[in-house]
């Protein structure tokens, strides 16, 4: 018996190991499935091997079909657990309103009878400046165009285990868009409109998005939020909740604003210290104002993954995800230190951050009715910013970014010319050519064993024969074929998104004895299960062979989540087998990748035979 891998792990290739026939009654060759159907023999032998391995027979996220529950799985099964989302938390920050180069809240006023809610003014020192009783704009408008611009106490968190990342932001808004004295608005008060929420691994460059639902107008924050798709596949309670909690349409595309390559867009409204404050990081308006590094700086490189995650949100964008670019400045001014996109980061961002309009040099009518309706949005933006902040004023804050000195903005020169901001707005609005450098933003779902992604691949193979498993009708023997996996991508010690296809041909043992030729072996399309007939669970035909499905590793049972773990976790398939065959097989790892790509296969499988002498 002879263990031959001449396709993959080379260093096995000349390795004999004691390995015993794959075979079963169903296999036989006159049993073999066809067109006309599957006979009893083959049902039967297929309930057999799936009863004695269906257990661990499953693929992952499978266990539900409401879409926010399923979605939840996926993500828990690509980042490891996802923490309650609680933006009451202590260590939560709180988004600060600027106006006029103050901090401002609303307190009630101590100056005037029955202290009326008014707005509260307060310089770097902390020296109360003046109170107002309305606010019509503020230093910093939001840039996101459907939310309150000049809002006030948001609150974002930020939680980190590992390479994996999860911040939400509980944002207070107001359908008119504007700000009033209501006790809503107060920092005390827990109540607000959207909820958002990402997760990110930094080393792989996934994310994954869920909004609240939009039928529901008011949120709490006084306790935490169970994460989509509840805690765990066993946690009933908190999956019904959030099966309620979350967007099950993904209303808002949270990818075309979160497009830059990390959990985070940092613009001026979200009060990062490196970002629209005159003196810099360590003036005292950032000190005194801003969040600091709570949100901390992210490589952006073109260069890096970046995969959104959830088989329902791509399903809905997957052509915008499919379309969407990242841009090289022609001038070299802009995307030295960021990478811009041809979506909100590019078009939105960008020319907020510039201080300039959109531009398109010839515009074709459908990029012509985008850029008036980008342009009124981004005047409706300005409409909203303090003359304080802008170049005109004494602040001096807007543009937020300048050539070559980033978010310095009292650095020089203070702006990018004319000239070279309509070339760069020409690349964002993918009107431009090979000066733009365009390269697809989304990059693919990596395969398992792929040398330039995944690399992980099995090891340790083992087989051991024992005496047939009771009620194995027709076997000889019980062949348990073993081997060890470690699904690290992303050092996710919960990672749980590769499963396994062992796809199995038998015939008889040749008089020459002499190895079999490649040809002789199922195929990789086979082993993928192209055109797979279940005959029991995932136990069925695979044209002539027979394949089992999306092998789990040992005592992983259906629905369960994943023990921890930082070193190979071991495999196993039992199967009845009989003597006196040859059987070729090949061992084929795939990944689930919970997007518009669906499932992705290694390139190669393992190939495996023997020759069966019972005598």
């Amino acid at each position: 018996m002879r263990f031959i891998d001449t396709e993959w792990l080379l260093s096995l290739a000349a390795t004999s190991v004691p390995i015993a026939a794959l075979a079963w009654a169903m296999m036989a060759d006159d049993a073999r499935p066809n067109s006309r159907g599957a006979t009893d023999l083959q049902i039967m032998s297929a309930e057999i091997v799936d009863r004695l391995n269906g257990d661990i027979l499953w693929a992952p996220a499978t266990a539900s079909t409401d879409v926010v529950t399923r979605m939840g799985d996926e993500a828990r099964s690509v980042f490891g657990p996802i923490p309650d989302i609680d933006c009451g938390d202590a260590s939560a920050k709180t988004i600060p309103l600027e106006i006029d180069g103050n901090i401002v809240d609303l307190k009630p006023n101590p100056g005037k009878a029955g202290h009326p809610l008014e707005f509260e003014h307060r310089d770097i020192s902390g020296a109360v400046v003046k109170w107002t009783s309305e606010i019509a704009a503020c230093d910093k408008p939001s840039l996101a165009g459907n939310v309150t611009y000049c809002g006030m106490n948001s609150r974002v968190t930020r939680k980190v285990k590992g390479s994996v990342e999860w911040v939400a932001l509980c944002r207070k808004s107001r359908a008119n868009l504007e700000i009033d004295p209501e006790p809503y608005w107060q920092e005390s008060d827990p109540t607000f409109a959207r909820l958002g929420i990402i997760g990110f691994n930094r080393l792989t460059g996934e994310i994954v998005f869920f909004d609240g639902a939009n039928d529901r107008h008011s949120f709490d924050w006084r306790k935490p939020f169970v994460p989509p798709g509840g805690h765990s596949y066993f946690d009933q309670e908190g999956r019904a909740a959030a099966s309620v909690l979350y967007d099950p349409g993904f209303e808002i595309q949270c990818s075309a604003c979160h497009d830059n390559k990390s959990p985070y867009v940092i613009s001026p409204h979200i009060a990062q210290a490196r970002i629209g404050y005159r003196d810099g990081a360590t003036g005292a308006a950032a000190r005194a104002f801003s969040l600091g590094d709570y949100l901390p700086r992210t490589p952006h490189s073109e260069d890096l993954p970046f995969r959104v995650i959830g088989s329902a949100y791509t399903a809905i964008y997957g052509n915008d995800l499919a379309r969407a670019q990242t841009v090289r400045d022609p001038s070299g001014t802009c995307t030295e230190c960021h990478t811009l996109t041809t979506g909100m980061t590019g078009q939105r961002l960008a020319a907020d951050a510039a201080g300039r309009d959109p531009f398109v040099a010839e515009p074709d009518w459908t990029q012509l009715v985008r850029l008036r309706a980008e342009q009124t949005k981004l005047d409706q933006i300005a409409g909203h910013r303090t003359r304080w902040a802008t170049r005109a004023g004494a602040g001096g804050i807007h543009p937020w970014m300048v050539p070559k000195e980033g978010g310095k903005v009292a650095s020089a020169p203070s702006q990018i010319t004319e000239s070279d901001w309509q070339a760069l707005s020409n690349c964002l609005w993918q009107a431009g050519g090979a000066e733009c450098g365009y390269r697809p933003l989304y990059t693919p779902c990596p395969p398992p064993a792929d040398p330039f992604g995944d690399s992980a691949q099995p090891s340790a193979l083992t087989a051991t024969i024992g005496p047939p498993a009771p009620g194995a009708i027709g076997a000889d023997r019980l062949l348990s074929i073993g081997w060890s996996y470690l699904n690290d991508y992303g050092h996710v010690p919960e990672r749980d998104d590769v499963r396994f296809n062992l796809v199995v041909r038998s015939s008889p043992v040749p008089a020459s004895s002499d190895p079999p030729a490649q040809a002789d072996y199922p195929t990789v399309a086979q082993a993928r299960g192209d055109a797979f007939v279940p005959f029991s669970g995932e136990v069925g035909a695979s044209g002539d062979a027979i394949l089992i499905r999306d092998i789990a590793y040992t005592g992983h049972r259906r629905f369960t989540d994943p023990m921890p773990s930082t070193t190979p976790r071991p495999y196993r398939i039992d199967l009845p087998v009989q003597c006196n065959r040859r059987y070729l097989a090949r061992l084929l790892p795939k990944r689930s990748c919970f997007d518009q790509t669906g499932t992705r296969y290694a390139d190669k499988a393992i190939p495996i035979y023997a020759d069966i002498a019972c005598n």
